[in-house]
C-alpha cells in the first residue's frame, strides 16, 4: 500500500546537530517545507543562520536532560543529527552517540504523547570492529532500539555526505582540482556518496509519511555499485577540464601520524580525526550502500549523483583554476 502523507502545517520537529553541517541544510530544508523546527543549541554564537531562517533555539547540549525535555516538549517528531567524530577511546566516542542518544530517547518517551523519532548514524556502523567511533554508532543504533519502546524509530546509515558547507571531503576535492589525488584506500576499493540535500530530503519525506516501517535503513545517491577513486577523478577532470595526477600514500606514511595522534588522544584532552581507526576505516575496501529498503520503507529516491553534486558545490575547483 502506498505510504500516507501528511497535510498538517506548522507541524514542529526537535532538531539535535543544527550548527553542523549535515543538521544546517536539514533544518534550512524543514523550515522550507512549512515544518516549525525548534533546535538544540550549545553554542549561541554559531546559531544566528539559524535564527535568520526562524528556527527556535533551545539552550542546552546533550548531556542535559532537563534542556532536551525543553527541545521536544509537544513536539510531533524527533530527528536526532548531532554525533561526535572525534576521539580516541570508545568512552570518548560513547558519551555523544550512545548516551546522547538514549538521553533524547528517554526524554521523548517521557512526553504524553511521543514524537516519531529519527536518528542519523553512519554506515561506518555496519563496520563496527573498525573503530570506536564505528562501534559507537552501532551500539547508538542499538540504544535507540532498546529504548524507543513504542515510539515509531528509524535510523539512516548514510555514507560519506558532501555538499555546500562540508569541511572534511572539500580539502581533498581541492586538492583534486590543482591536479593531484592523494590516495589511501586500495585499488579496489568502492564506496556510496550521497549529496547532503538529498540526506535532507530522504529526512524529510520520512518526516512527512504518517507511517513507515521501523530499523536502520542505508541509503546513497543511486549510483549502482558505487564508485571507484578512478571513477572520481574521471569525473573532476570532466569538471575542472584538468589532468589528475594519483598519489598513493603508503599505509605506514598515514598510520605515523595516526599513532601519535592516538597516543596524544590517551595523555591529554585532545580529540583528534586521524587515528588508528580512521585509517582503517578510510582502507576498508567495501563502502557501497543498496538503496532498495529505503525505497520500499518510504519510497525515497536521491536526486542527485556526485557529477550533478559536485557542480553544486562551490569552493572547491572555480578558485583553483
Amino acid at each position: 500500500m502506498p505510504t500516507e502523507i501528511t497535510t498538517e502545517t506548522q507541524r514542529t520537529v526537535a532538531l539535535t546537530g543544527a550548527t553542523g553541517f549535515i543538521g544546517r541544510t536539514v533544518a534550512r530544508q524543514l523550515c522550507t517545507a512549512g515544518w516549525r523546527v525548534r533546535a538544540l543549541i550549545r553554542s549561541p554564537s554559531r546559531a544566528a543562520g539559524l535564527k535568520q531562517i526562524g528556527v527556535t533555539l533551545v539552550p542546552g547540549s546533550l548531556e542535559d536532560l532537563n534542556s532536551l525535555r525543553e527541545l521536544v516538549r509537544g513536539c510531533d517528531a524527533v530527528v536526532h543529527s548531532a554525533g561526535s567524530v572525534r576521539g580516541v577511546t570508545h568512552e570518548q566516542f560513547d558519551q555523544v552517540n550512545v548516551k546522547g542518544v538514549q538521553r533524547i530517547t528517554r526524554a521523548a518517551r517521557e512526553q504524553e504523547r511521543p514524537p516519531r523519532f529519527l536518528a542519523l548514524s553512519s554506515l561506518a556502523a555496519r563496520e563496527a570492529e573498525l573503530s570506536p567511533y564505528a562501534a559507537s554508532k552501532r551500539r547508538g543504533e542499538e540504544a535507540l532500539a532498546e529504548c524507543a519502546g513504542d515510539m515509531p524509530w528509524m535510523a539512516l546509515r548514510p555514507p560519506a555526505v558532501y555538499g555546500p558547507g562540508d569541511k572534511e571531503l572539500l580539502p581533498l576535492f581541492q586538492t583534486m582540482a590543482r591536479g593531484f589525488a592523494p590516495l589511501i584506500a586500495p585499488n579496489e576499493a568502492r564506496f556510496s556518496v550521497i549529496y547532503v540535500a538529498d540526506l535532507a530530503d530522504a529526512i524529510l519525506q520520512w518526516l512527512e509519511r504518517k507511517q513507515a516501517a521501523e530499523g536502520v535503513y542505508e541509503l546513497h545517491d543511486g549510483q549502482p555499485g558505487g564508485y571507484s577513486w578512478d571513477d572520481v577523478i574521471a569525473i573532476v577532470e570532466e569538471i575542472t577540464l584538468r589532468p589528475i595526477r594519483c598519489l598513493r600514500i603508503p599505509t605506514p606514511v598515514i598510520q605515523l601520524p595516526a599513532l601519535f595522534n592516538w597516543a596524544a588522544g590517551q595523555l591529554f584532552p585532545y580529540a583528534p580525526m586521524l587515528t588508528p581507526g580512521k585509517v582503517r576505516e578510510l582502507r576498508h575496501t567495501n563502502w557501497v550502500v543498496d538503496n532498495s529498503a529505503i525505497e520500499r520503507a518510504f519510497g525515497w529516491h536521491p536526486q542527485t549523483d556526485l557529477r550533478q553534486g559536485l557542480r553544486l558545490t562551490p569552493g572547491w575547483f572555480r578558485d583553483t583554476l
